[in-house]
């Protein structure tokens, strides 16, 4: 690293967007993970859209018993 950086001719602000939208990383035990995979290629479809299916089913389930 150098010791000072020269900022003068920076421009603040260039790469900010305001509508832009971040995905927060998700991090599955490796046990979870494997069996998931395991299932996920047996029913030929992929890990992500198997967890979501999961994770929804699991969110309605939650509402249904909160109302």
């Amino acid at each position: 690293m150098k010791k000072e950086y020269d900022f003068s001719n920076g421009v603040r602000g260039k790469f900010y967007n305001k509508d832009a939208k971040f995905n927060i990383p998700v991090y599955l035990d490796p046990e979870v993970e494997a069996f998931f995979s395991k299932l996920a290629k047996k029913q030929n479809t992929n890990l992500n859209h198997m967890i979501n299916t999961l994770l929804f089913k699991d969110k309605e389930l939650i509402e249904l018993a909160n109302s």
